[in-house]
């Protein structure tokens, strides 16, 4: 298969350029995309009406970020009336990681393209959409990935609002049976990590114990709902991170070979 720089390069266009066929494949890989996207937001609607959301402040908060595990921590957040700095906090805390997906993407792109591009890419960088524009071969043509974002941005943003839209007009005892889809979602989260490190799944049993404990602590108990999950997650994530860093790949294969 050619890759996106190696056609540019015979087009004699730079990799950036607008590709038709390129643009279109990004549709079409995004398509899986947004059907998963539309099922969790609708799930994720749920939450946020509890939260006392409307539809359309539902629909620009997932629209605006792009995270399950972010957006259901600052809806959890909202729910118990946090701060807007605590809100911001543990948003920026949950969505981290997107940050290193970023700087891998940057890698990627041809020298000299513009800066905008970067931007727009930045705006979705989303488990899925990071996995199937880094597997791409050559430099990045944005477009491939505007072709998915064309498609999974909406799904994502809409279903979180028909998820309101259904908690809304659905009878209480429905409301409560729908919500039980927010743990389904919740554990597509963390069990998929937990099944390949063993840290990670020690770490989640611990983090629900200290919350669980932490209800009841003197002291500590007296702290926000919101104060306490932000303080849980940054002690808990800095001391996995200083106890158990994670290994490069060379590190791995080193180890491995020996």
């Amino acid at each position: 298969m050619t890759s996106s720089s190696e056609t540019s390069r015979l087009s004699g266009r730079p990799a950036w350029a607008f590709d038709r066929r390129i643009f279109l494949n990004g549709m079409r890989d995004g398509v899986p995309i947004a059907l998963g996207y539309f099922a969790v937001s609708f799930s994720l609607g749920i939450a946020a009406r509890n939260a006392g959301l409307t539809p359309l402040q539902g629909f620009f908060a997932s629209l605006l970020n792009n995270a399950s595990a972010g957006e259901y921590a600052a809806f959890t957040l909202i729910a118990a009336n946090a701060t807007l700095f605590q809100v911001a906090l543990i948003t920026l805390i949950a969505n981290a990681r997107y940050l290193l997906m970023s700087c891998a993407l940057a890698q990627r792109f041809a020298p000299g393209t513009p800066f905008f591009h970067r931007l727009i890419i930045a705006y979705d960088v989303t488990d899925e959409l990071f996995g199937i524009t880094i597997s791409r071969p050559g430099c990045l043509n944005p477009f491939y990935t505007y072709g998915a974002i064309l498609l999974a941005a909406p799904a994502w943003a809409f279903g979180t609002a028909f998820g309101i839209m259904a908690g809304n007009a659905l009878p209480l005892r429905a409301v409560s049976a729908l919500s039980v889809a927010l743990y389904g979602m919740f554990l597509a989260i963390i069990i998929p990590p937990a099944r390949k490190n063993k840290v990670v799944a020690v770490l989640i049993v611990i983090s629900f114990a200290l919350s669980f404990f932490g209800s009841y602590v003197p002291g500590i108990s007296a702290l926000s709902d919101g104060t306490r999950t932000i303080l849980l997650t940054v002690l808990i994530s800095a001391a996995a991170a200083i106890l158990f860093p994670v290994k490069n790949t060379q590190e791995e294969e080193s180890e491995h070979e020996s």
